[in-house]
């Protein structure tokens, strides 16, 4: 396989009502990654890969497959750690910038790159027959008109003894957050979020996740909440005014009972075999 090469694929599956980000990019790109937001979540994200798949910093060079990738941050810095990561997402838009990063860090060209829905990747994937020491799935799932097959999904693509880091939209923290707001009425029926906005479609309950990751034959290794106390701040003083202050508390919160359950996102480690 040529790795330099983007493969480029309709959605076979029939999934139409998956969100794509072609629209959204630059707003996704502007409101998360360009502040806090982001960083709390890339901190989070690597501090729990870092401590459940340790090879991550040795010297073995890791398989890893980046579902839904977006902007591609977590792909190029494992990519420059020297593991092959091919990327794949289904907005046209996310790869581009993804593909800019990577270049701008020299490793574009020893990543697979994979425009396609992540129902039709297996097929792109077919003739390597690849397995992957990581999967990576980070805030997908919501965006899906069928959140259900997903985890099942994933785990085809998983080698023995590999590793899923999956990231979800908290639907606790959601229901939290409204009723902090005096938004009742948002709660009464059932949720729909705007169509322009950042706000996932689909806010997942951690419990029917977890259960869909037991029910696959995966073991959990890990839960933590991202962003468990951030998003609900409506006044910043003291701690708040200094950026590095709250991401130390956020990463110290975001795996205590019960602070963690009321995290924007949810991620989730889990291990196959």
């Amino acid at each position: 396989m040529n790795t330099s090469t983007t493969t480029s694929a309709k959605n076979t599956s029939g999934h139409t009502a998956d969100r794509n980000f072609d629209d959204l990019a630059d707003r996704f790109e502007r409101k998360v990654y360009g502040g806090l937001k982001g960083e709390i979540r890339l901190a989070l994200i690597w501090r729990d890969l870092q401590t459940l798949v340790p090879e991550i910093n040795s010297s073995k060079k890791l398989r890893i497959l980046d579902i839904g990738g977006g902007l591609g941050q977590m792909a190029v810095k494992l990519a420059a750690l020297g593991h092959h990561v091919d990327y794949n997402d289904l907005s046209k838009e996310m790869l581009l910038k993804a593909q800019k990063l990577a270049t701008e860090h020299g490793v574009a060209d020893k990543m697979g790159w994979y425009h396609c829905a992540y129902q039709d990747l297996n097929q792109q994937l077919s003739q390597s027959k690849e397995h992957y020491d990581l999967v990576l799935c980070h805030a997908l799932a919501e965006w899906l008109a069928d959140p259900t097959s997903l985890v099942p999904t994933l785990k085809t693509f998983i080698a023995d003894k590999g590793h899923l880091s999956l990231t979800f939209y908290n639907r606790h923290s959601l229901v939290y957050r409204n009723l902090i707001r005096g938004n009742f009425r948002v709660l009464e029926g059932d949720f729909e979020a705007d169509a322009n906005s950042l706000t996932p479609t689909q806010p997942l309950d951690p419990q029917v996740m977890l259960k869909k990751v037991n029910d696959s034959g995966l073991k959990l290794l890990n839960s933590s909440g991202i962003r468990v106390f951030t998003d609900y701040v409506t006044t910043m003083r003291g701690g708040h005014t200094d950026s590095q202050s709250v991401i130390d508390k956020e990463l110290e919160y975001s795996l205590l009972e019960p602070y963690k359950w009321l995290g924007r996102y949810i991620h989730l480690i889990a291990s196959k075999g």
